[in-house]
C-alpha cells in the first residue's frame, strides 16, 4: 500500500491533495459529488476581515485552455466564518481545513489572522491583490513589502502558514526569500496570470473588470516551471497548482518539487477529479516503485 501522507509546513494531509482557493467555495458546496476520503484537507476562499462584494458581473470568461475570472475576492468576512461557516464545516466534513486570507493593508492580514488562530488548520496568505496604503501597489511583487506583511502575520498566529505567491514577477527566487526569511511555513504557486478578453463584436472587455486572471490547461506548464524554480531556491514545502486536469498533471508538480497539489479550475467541470487524481498518483507509484507520495518530490531525472 502507499503512504500517501505528507506534512505541509505543520499541517499534517492523509493525502497530498487539496482543492484551489476560489474553486471549492467554504469547503461543503461540494458534499455528494466529491470523495472527500481522498483530499488531505480542504482551502476555502479568500477571508478578510470585514465582508467584500466583489467585482461587478459579467466576471468570468471561459478561453481556450481555461478560465479569465474577476471575482474580486468576495467573501463573508471573518466573523460570519468563524461563527457560521467553519461550525457547519467541522460538522459535515472531516478533513482539515485551510483558510485563504487578504487583507488591504499588513494590519488587516495580521488581524484576520490572529482570528483565525485555534479555528482553521492552516492559513493560505494571498499577497497578490492590492496594497491600498502603498498607493495600489501589490504585496506579492516587492520583495520588501512581502517581507514585511508575512512577518506581520507570523508574528499574529501559531498556525502553519503558507504563502501564495504571484507568478508574475521577473524571478520568483528573491520572492521566496524574503517569504523563508519572515517565517513561512511553506509556498503556495501559483496564482492566476493576469489576462483580458475582448468581444470583437461590441469591442468591449468580456469581464465587467476589464482584466482578470487565467486559471486552467493553459497555466500549467508555466506554473511546473515556478514550481521547480521554487523548489530549487528553498526548503520549504511547496503546494502547487496551475492546471491539474488529470494525475500526469499533478505528478508533473511532485517531480518539480511539490510536496502536495491542490486542484481548481477542473473541479467545475468534472468533481471527480480530485478521485482521478488520488488514484492516478497512487497507481503511478505502485507502477514505478515509490513506497511513498513523499519520495516523489523533487525525484526529476535532470
Amino acid at each position: 500500500m502507499i503512504d500517501t501522507k505528507v506534512n505541509l509546513g505543520g499541517l499534517e494531509m492523509a493525502t497530498p491533495i487539496t482543492t484551489a482557493s476560489g474553486t471549492f467555495g467554504y469547503g461543503t458546496e461540494y458534499i455528494g459529488a466529491v470523495d472527500y476520503s481522498k483530499l488531505g484537507a480542504v482551502t476555502a476562499k479568500g477571508i478578510r476581515v470585514s465582508p467584500w462584494p466583489g467585482n461587478p458581473m459579467p466576471r468570468h470568461a471561459e478561453v481556450y485552455g481555461g478560465l479569465v475570472n474577476a471575482i474580486g475576492l468576495q467573501g463573508t468576512g471573518v466573523e460570519h466564518f468563524v461563527d457560521v461557516t467553519v461550525p457547519w464545516y467541522r460538522q459535515n466534513v472531516k478533513v482539515p481545513m485551510i483558510a485563504n486570507i487578504w487583507g488591504g493593508s499588513i494590519e488587516e492580514y495580521a488581524e484576520v489572522a490572529a482570528k483565525l488562530t485555534g479555528v482553521v488548520d492552516a492559513l493560505e496568505m494571498n499577497v497578490s491583490c492590492p496594497n491600498v496604503k502603498a498607493g495600489g501597489h501589490t504585496f506579492g511583487q516587492d520583495p520588501k513589502v512581502l517581507n514585511e506583511v508575512v512577518s506581520a502575520v507570523r508574528k499574529a498566529t501559531t498556525l502553519p502558514l503558507i504563502v501564495k505567491l504571484a507568478p508574475n514577477v521577473p524571478s520568483i527566487v528573491p520572492y521566496v526569500k524574503a517569504c523563508e526569511d519572515a517565517g513561512a511555513d511553506a509556498l503556495s504557486l501559483i496564482n492566476t496570470i493576469p489576462a483580458m478578453v475582448i468581444d470583437i463584436e461590441t469591442r468591449k472587455p468580456v469581464i465587467a473588470n476589464k482584466t482578470g486572471g487565467l486559471s486552467g490547461r493553459g497555466i500549467h506548464p508555466a506554473a511546473v516551471k515556478l514550481v521547480y524554480d521554487a523548489h530549487n531556491a528553498t526548503k520549504l514545502p511547496i503546494l502547487a497548482m496551475g492546471g491539474i486536469y488529470e494525475a500526469k498533471d499533478a505528478i508533473e508538480f511532485f517531480l518539480a518539487g511539490a510536496t502536495a497539489v491542490a486542484v481548481g479550475t477542473a473541479t467545475f467541470t468534472n468533481p471527480g477529479i480530485v478521485s482521478e487524481v488520488y488514484d492516478g498518483l497512487v497507481a503511478y507509484c505502485e507502477r514505478k516503485g515509490f513506497a511513498s507520495v513523499r519520495d516523489l518530490t523533487g525525484a526529476l531525472d535532470a
